[in-house]
């Protein structure tokens, strides 16, 4: 029947809607939260959205994490972790491909062994005090690669030095919106030393292990309606 489906939508959209307000007091933390979950899920699962603006996600600094791993004599693994990730990512228009970026606060590195830590601010590897952050900047890449994985090209730069990278990102089982409640998890490595951290070559290794863990942050609140 013509029209049936845009009954069947506006049917489905009036419930979404009760549901929010059922859950929600104040009408805005879960209602936020589905729409964002709408306009991932659509954007990813069908690519059904309409047209519009570019929309700019802002990543969850608090939730979100980078690490590394680097090999001390060839055989122990010793991680570090940078507990501030801040940026974006954009999705165009048409809500088909997407451009991610990322600030990674040097400042914030932790480590089991502390002393390492101091270190690893240094001059000598990351130069936290001339280069406070670690940027991160993707190409454009398909958006449904958040759910079901795959390569995002883009750029790196570590004490000021830029250099490709290619990140892999794992596929998401989540069943609501990916970055919303579940993490997108990605991983990559590169050569310290061409990032110009060069020095300890004999017992730290040169190739650098990396993940990241992104979340995006939570829709604010809608303030309450006086009544």
């Amino acid at each position: 029947m013509p029209g049936s489906w845009l009954l069947a939508f506006r049917l489905r959209l009036g419930k979404i809607r009760s549901l929010a307000v059922a859950h929600d007091p104040a009408r805005g933390t879960l209602a936020g939260n589905i729409a964002r979950s709408i306009l991932l899920a659509g954007a990813i699962g069908c690519g059904a959205a309409h047209a519009g603006d570019e929309t700019a996600l802002t990543l969850d600094p608090a939730r979100s994490s980078a690490e590394f791993e680097v090999k001390v004599l060839w055989l122990i693994g010793v991680h570090g972790r940078f507990g501030q990730v801040q940026g974006s990512i954009r999705v165009d228009a048409e809500r088909v491909h997407a451009t991610a970026d990322a600030r990674i606060a040097v400042g914030t590195i932790t480590m089991r062994n502390h002393s390492y830590e101091e270190w690893l601010k240094s001059p000598e590897f990351f130069d936290a005090t001339a280069h406070p952050e670690i940027l991160f900047a993707s190409r454009s890449f398909a958006l449904e690669t958040l759910r079901r994985g795959g390569e995002v090209s883009g750029s790196l730069t570590i004490r000021g030095i830029e250099r490709p990278i290619v990140l892999q990102i794992d596929p998401s089982d989540c069943p609501e919106a990916v970055a919303v409640n579940c993490a997108v998890r990605a991983s990559g490595s590169i050569r310290r030393s061409e990032f110009g951290m060069r020095s300890r070559r004999g017992s730290v290794s040169d190739k650098v292990e990396l993940e990241f863990s992104i979340y995006l942050a939570a829709a604010p609140a809608a303030p309450a309606q006086p009544h």
